[in-house]
């Protein structure tokens, strides 16, 4: 298994629709499994391939308190099952230290397949239904923010590229740093 990077808005490949899972094969296991160590890692309740780089219809949840019950969705999709909605304060892998209440459908009917290809069809409500609604939205090219007013995009697009800008200044002083020490290492051998 292997921990993956998570794309961050504004980069425009969050904007990529994904395509349809073919056939689930190992290939898809295995990246499903890695999806799950970087959603646990992040840490995160959910993540889409999306977020990874990876335009295909794949999609990780675990919302158990206990971090023990991780489900796979290939090729999901929800259909409301009535005009209920509820708000949800929502925050993102993608869009990390931002959190802003988002209107969802509070009770969804889901379809998907499984990590083996088998048909799964459910019924999810509340953080789970959220979630769903959350994840299926990245695998469409879209973000939780884009429920949000263009001013508070806006400036959460402002303060993350401030914090890209500083984050790339602090690894090149970091670089130049450990180049100096690895120069006087090298003078005095």
């Amino acid at each position: 298994m292997a921990l993956l990077p998570i794309l961050e808005f504004p980069d425009p490949r969050l904007r990529k629709i994904a395509v349809t899972v073919d056939t689930v094969t190992d290939d898809i296991r295995k990246l499903a499994q890695d999806m799950l160590e970087t959603m646990y890692a992040a840490p995160g309740i959910g993540l889409a391939a999306s977020q990874i780089n990876v335009h295909q219809r794949v999609v990780v949840i675990d919302v158990s308190e206990e971090g023990d019950d991780p489900r796979v969705l290939i090729n999901p999709s929800w259909e409301p099952l009535s005009n209920e909605m509820h708000q949800y304060q929502e925050g993102c892998l993608s869009v990390p230290e931002f959190y802003d209440d988002v209107e969802r459908h509070s009770k969804i009917q889901l379809s998907a397949l499984n990590e083996h290809g088998e048909p799964i069809s459910e019924v999810a409500e509340g953080l789970f239904a959220v979630c769903i609604q959350h994840e299926l939205d990245h695998l469409n090219g879209k973000l939780f923010i884009d429920y949000l007013s263009r001013l508070k995009r806006e400036r959460i697009r402002k303060k993350l590229e401030k914090k890209h800008r500083d984050d790339i200044k602090d690894a090149l002083y970091e670089a130049k740093v450990k180049a100096q020490e690895q120069a006087k290492l090298d003078a005095q051998a």
